[in-house]
């Protein structure tokens, strides 16, 4: 495939659209930073010849990235009430992260 301008990557459960050169927020890997990664579950690669779909992923094709950081996300509040019966729950969560930087896309 020519240029690749940008691909769907499967990660932590979730599917990320990731281009070179952007930050990616992924599910905690448990790297240190400055560590490389690479990305085998490849869904999507779209670039100037089209795009191409894998039947589930795209074969001979993967994503290398560096890990910038690894810390907690904002706190989310989670709030649960059941009308006039005096019931109310206030739970917070933070949820841990690794930035991705994507440094190139092979396909």
């Amino acid at each position: 495939m020519g240029s690749v301008s940008y691909a769907v990557i499967a990660t932590g459960g979730r599917q990320v659209r990731v281009e070179p050169g952007a930050l990616v927020k992924v599910d905690r890997l448990g790297l240190a930073p400055g560590d490389e990664i690479t990305f085998e579950k490849v869904l999507l690669v779209a670039g100037d010849d089209g795009v191409k779909v894998g039947d589930p992923v795209v074969t001979g094709s993967k994503v290398l990235g560096r890990v910038v950081e690894e810390g907690r996300d904002r706190k989310v509040l989670v709030f649960k009430k059941k009308r006039r019966k005096q019931y109310r729950r206030l739970n917070g969560h933070r949820q841990w992260y690794t930035l991705v930087r994507i440094e190139s896309i092979e396909a």
